[in-house]
């Protein structure tokens, strides 16, 4: 072949070539899809006296995965106020709920956003259609909020073709997170901003992973600090299993607390202040109750029938069954056995709710009345709110809850399952490393999902030379878990809360 058509030859084959790599780099792009746009919104709100501008923020942000690749799309909704001089002295707070699996909805429309699902003052809601009011307890005065609603729930999804598994684990849900979290401080410059993570029950053992995560090399964020509503890090402080005797003491202050408020302890229990009556069942509880259940068979006979009545008198449960449970209290048995003879259970999440099964036989109990009395409110306003005020609009159904089992419970590089899971080490090992973690805890004491005494055990642990004690603080709050829906302790969340971010934060918020 002569040279001259060799080198057209060759020529032609270069322009194939790269054109079929343009037509791959096309389709590939094609493969990703764009998130919607977002949507964004001007309102106000009358805080303390002040009228407060902001800018709402509904929509979606790309993340990658491990390999930095685009993986999901997570969807957000966030608050920024407008009358800001200075947004690197404004701190920015980033709010998700737990499950896992759960949307960020409770927080969201609950607690910290600046509307909120109108429910009576008690935390009970008021009958459909519903309705949304100003919340007079945002934290919006003192800090933007970023809700962040993880993968498969809300509006996140895998992107096509990714499996979902990828997304649902501690690790994998840390990562992804995290990724979210670099991704909107990058976006919207707000890296010198002083930063805080706020998480409800799983989501408080999201929070506390992620204080390592993005302290890590992948990000190098620190925090300045960490919000724990109703928080579980040391797992075994709330799986009943057999050998595992720690949750059967650190439960009973929590059994004390409701049996208070249902008027079923002795009445010279019932005078006294709920803060009182604690106080006793806490001495009993890590004293005697945990000796006597530590000695198990050993037990002296005599000395058992002083616990069984000791544990009736604190818990409101009749000492034949105590022994029939052999000093073991099971917190699902609890729920159904306190108000048995009145056809009643009581609240998982919050005790302080009253349900009514099919019938009051049988050993567990159908539903949790304190969960099934608000979702109902909150997944319409949401929906509703959605579409109106924010103006955003998607052909996806909002998921509350999302699908994002089986989870994998495996931690870190070992092998660490969830009924040993104790994520408090992650969270002591970033505030030895940045000494200006601060870390705020808010307990419910009708929170029978993630009792107050257990997350007092777990920080009792961390720190065991007492180096952290200037570090955390805790809030009590006479509601259940979500303290928030309840208007005197939200009052009370409010103000504890603006203390601690206005502390930690080391700048002049506005």
């Amino acid at each position: 072949m002569p040279k001259k058509n060799i080198i057209l030859l060759i020529t032609l084959l270069l322009i194939c070539s790269f054109t079929a790599v343009a037509a791959q780099d096309t389709s590939a792009k094609k493969q990703t899809p764009v998130p919607e746009a977002l949507a964004v919104t001007q309102h106000a709100i009358q805080l303390n006296g002040e009228k407060i501008p902001y800018t709402a923020t509904a929509g979606c942000l790309l993340v990658n995965k491990q390999d930095e690749k685009p993986g999901a799309n997570i969807f957000f909704m966030a608050y920024t106020r407008d009358d800001v001089k200075d947004r690197s002295l404004r701190p920015l707070t980033f709010v998700f709920n737990g499950g896992p699996g759960s949307s960020s909805v409770w927080l969201h429309l609950g607690g910290m956003g600046p509307r909120k699902v109108l429910m009576t003052d008690k935390g009970f809601s008021v009958k459909p259609p519903y309705g949304l009011v100003d919340n007079e307890y945002s934290l919006l005065d003192i800090t933007d909020l970023v809700f962040i609603d993880p993968v498969s729930t809300g509006y996140s999804r895998p992107l096509p073709g990714e499996k979902k598994s990828q997304f649902h684990g501690i690790n994998e849900d840390l990562a992804s997170v995290g990724e979210f979290i670099r991704n909107y401080v990058t976006k919207y410059q707000r890296w010198s901003s002083p930063k805080f993570i706020l998480g409800e029950s799983y989501g408080t053992t999201r929070a506390a992973g992620l204080s390592g995560y993005l302290q890590g090399r992948h990000t190098g964020m620190y925090l300045n600090g960490i919000i724990l509503v109703s928080s579980v890090l040391d797992f075994q402080t709330i799986v009943f299993t057999p050998g595992n005797n720690l949750p059967y003491s650190l439960f009973l202050p929590h059994y004390t607390a409701t049996a208070w408020y249902h008027k079923k302890l002795p009445p010279d229990l019932q005078k006294k202040s709920l803060t009182e009556v604690l106080s006793e069942a806490e001495d009993f509880a890590l004293g005697e109750y945990a000796l006597a259940l530590l000695k198990g068979n050993r037990l002296d006979p005599q000395k058992k029938t002083e616990i069984i009545r000791k544990l009736a008198r604190y818990s409101g449960l009749s000492s034949k069954y105590i022994e029939q449970t052999n000093l073991r209290i099971r917190h699902d048995r609890f729920v159904k056995e306190l108000l048995r003879d009145k056809f009643r259970t009581v609240g998982r999440l919050d005790s302080r709710f009253k349900g009514r099964d099919a019938d009051s036989a049988g050993e567990g109990y159908e539903f949790d009345p304190s969960s099934a009395a608000i979702q109902g409110s909150f997944s319409t306003m949401l929906n509703y709110y959605l579409r109106t005020e924010l103006k955003y609009k998607s052909k996806l159904p909002y998921a509350i809850y999302g699908d994002v089992y089986p989870w994998n419970w495996n931690y870190g590089e070992g092998n660490m399952r969830s009924m040993g899971l104790n994520i408090g080490e992650a969270l002591r090992k970033a505030m030895s490393e940045n000494q200006f973690l601060n870390v705020f805890v808010a307990n419910g004491y009708y929170d029978g999902a993630t009792p107050y005494f257990g997350t007092e055990y777990t920080f009792s642990q961390i720190g065991l030379n007492s180096e952290f004690k200037d570090r955390v603080s805790m809030g009590y709050y006479e509601a259940g878990h979500m303290m928030y829906i309840h208007k005197p302790s939200q009052a009370k969340l409010k103000k504890d809360l603006t203390n601690f971010i206005s502390s930690a934060s080391g700048k002049n918020n506005k």
